[in-house]
């Protein structure tokens, strides 16, 4: 069995949201099964190109971590390869790596299905590529242990131009699989099944609010990223049915190579038809919501959504937590009907419900718009078609032609 990997964190402070950062680094390393043991803090007033912090708190981080064997530094920010060279160099050729390696390397442990592997190794590589010079000095000096999963060592020996190729087939092979994801998507909308991703926060409890409603068996876990691959399970609610996708979570300053590489899957939410806002309701969930919207505007998001505020129980004022969320426990089962009336209001507000009367010489144009619409009756007459439907209000004015009147056609 391997030991425990000790992570010592270095935080440069750079502005408000440092703390919330070295939080994070702390949850990271456990999510990645190391142990944290203790933290350095710098002001950052100019950025150091060669060492980020400067020579001088790197000798009292050496000198605090002298006699200490077997630590590794995570230094929690991005780093160039130089610069995380010249670090190990000035702490006594210890192994170090940025936030970004940690991330990489947990969802690398985290990816089960092969969509979820090929994501994970094309953002490793990614983001490795520009950093190889020769024969990856920098990235030797890594070893083994967190931040080596993945593609493996195997890196290590390989040429950029090999790394090229494989990212070329790796983008190839996603395009593919986000190709069948289209017409699955265009499939399910033909189908009229309305979809609704859980998104949010990372380790705020979106998978065990899925199992709460649908009882998906979704793996749950106390630990960052524990969920990365995509799972939908039907939802019903009030007699209507729905797709309910649970997507990977998000964090301050997720790396933009992992953005890149889980577009395909992130999809699912950005097309989605309503999306659940998860935050922490005992957390700061303003700043979860921000860091929600804010990455998924960037991907083009546009859809209706509800914030909803999970772990309501653990607060000791809900009363005092913000009146347009809805507050639940997914774990105790707390406040799942209101959820699941808030759902039903938001896509009733959105449908009309109708009574068409269509002549026969009209067919041809009603099927040209009959996409806009989910028939849930249809009677023929000696005249034509009487249908009832629902449609969704910004689609009237294309069947305005064929809505029936009270007294008749």
């Amino acid at each position: 069995m391997r030991e425990t990997e000790k992570i010592f964190i270095i935080q440069p402070i750079l502005g408000d949201n440092w703390r919330v950062l070295h939080d994070e680094a702390v949850a990271l390393i456990e999510s990645a099964g190391g142990a944290y043991c203790g933290s350095a803090y710098q002001n950052i007033k100019e950025v150091n190109p060669a060492t980020f912090i400067g020579s001088g708190k790197l000798a009292e981080i050496n000198e605090t971590l002298e006699g200490l064997d077997g630590i590794t530094v995570l230094f929690n920010g991005e780093l160039s390869p130089s610069q995380t060279l010249n670090i190990s160099s000035a702490l006594g050729d210890r192994k170090v790596i940025d936030r970004t390696t940690l991330i990489l390397d947990i969802f690398a442990l985290n990816a089960v299905t092969s969509e979820g592997k090929i994501q994970v190794e094309l953002a490793q590589l990614k983001y490795i590529y520009p950093r190889l010079k020769g024969k990856g000095a920098a990235l030797s000096r890594l070893g083994g242990g967190i931040g080596s999963r993945g593609p493996g060592e195997s890196k290590l020996e390989t040429d950029r131009r090999y790394i090229r190729y494989r990212i070329k087939y790796l983008e190839k092979r996603l395009a593919e699989m986000s190709t069948r994801r289209t017409l699955h998507s265009e499939r399910r909308t033909k189908e009229e099944a309305k979809i609704i991703a859980l998104v949010g926060y990372t380790n705020t409890g979106k998978s065990t609010l899925m199992n709460a409603l649908t009882g998906a068996g979704v793996l749950e876990k106390n630990a960052l990223f524990a969920t990365l691959d995509p799972t939908a399970r039907r939802l019903e609610v009030d007699g209507a049915e729905y797709i309910l996708i649970d997507t990977v979570g998000f964090i301050q300053q997720l790396p933009h190579d992992i953005v890149e590489a889980f577009k395909s899957t992130l999809e699912s939410a950005v097309n989605c038809d309503l999306a659940l806002f998860v935050a922490d309701a005992s957390g700061d969930y303003a700043m979860q919501f921000e860091t929600t919207l804010s990455t998924l505007s960037s991907l083009g998001f546009d859809k209706p959504y509800i914030k909803v505020l999970n772990k309501c129980d653990t607060v000791e004022n809900p009363d005092e937590l913000p009146s347009d969320c809805i507050l639940i426990s997914a774990k105790k089962g707390l406040g799942l009907e209101r959820l699941k009336s808030a759902i039903s209001s938001s896509f009733a507000d959105r449908y009309t419900k109708l009574k068409l009367y269509v002549g026969y010489k009209d067919i041809g144009e009603y099927y040209s718009v009959s996409n806009a619409l989910r028939e849930n009756m249809r009677e023929y007459t000696d005249r034509g078609l009487e249908i009832e439907c629902t449609v969704e209000n910004r689609y009237l004015s294309k069947i305005k032609k064929f809505i029936k009147k009270s007294d008749g056609n």
